[in-house]
């Protein structure tokens, strides 16, 4: 199987479930930056030695291919979205919210704005969570009706930032997490 098709030769991608767009077009932008995110996140993945965070990591990339696949869908053709599958839905946000909150009780978070680059893996984790920020920016002007892409987006930018302050190191655990 090659790899090209030249059918995007003419400036058009194809959307999910049928149909083709600019590549310039909303929902193309959306998906290039989700891309990007999840590049990063992938990096940030190659980085950690926490199999804590490899976990998650690997989840959360997971979870960018149902949101790429909902943006890349034509509105004619969302009913044909399965939810968790092709389609973000609620409970994704509630799993992000669950997943802060745990790591949040393992780190000191800071009291202050934080600088990044304290290592790799955080500053990995940061320029993810600018990334996904990016997307969600460019997902506010491409309002799809009923969708969970934003929150899923706003969430998992402040889970990125949450990992980043756990990936920094001891210095960063709460009390009880050392002892």
């Amino acid at each position: 199987m090659k790899i090209y098709t030249r059918d995007g030769d003419d400036g058009t991608t194809g959307l999910y479930f049928g149909g083709r767009v600019a590549k310039s077009s909303d929902p193309i932008e959306v998906n290039g930056a989700v891309d990007e995110a999840q590049a990063a996140l992938g990096w940030a993945r190659s980085l950690s030695e926490s199999a804590r965070l490899n976990e998650l990591l690997i989840t959360l990339e997971r979870d960018l291919w149902v949101l790429m696949a909902e943006v890349a869908t034509l509105p004619d053709n969302r009913h044909k979205l399965t939810p968790e599958k092709s389609l973000v839905t609620g409970e994704m946000i509630e799993r992000l919210e669950r997943e802060i909150d745990a790591l949040s009780d393992d780190v000191a978070m800071p009291k202050e704005f934080v600088v990044p680059g304290e290592n790799q893996l955080s500053a990995a984790l940061d320029v993810a969570r600018t990334t996904i920020r990016r997307a969600e920016r460019i997902a506010v002007g491409y309002p799809l009706e009923g969708s969970f892409v934003v929150g899923y987006l706003n969430r998992l930018s402040d889970l990125a930032w949450t990992m980043a302050r756990f990936a920094e190191g001891e210095h960063h655990r709460t009390a009880r997490q050392k002892s």
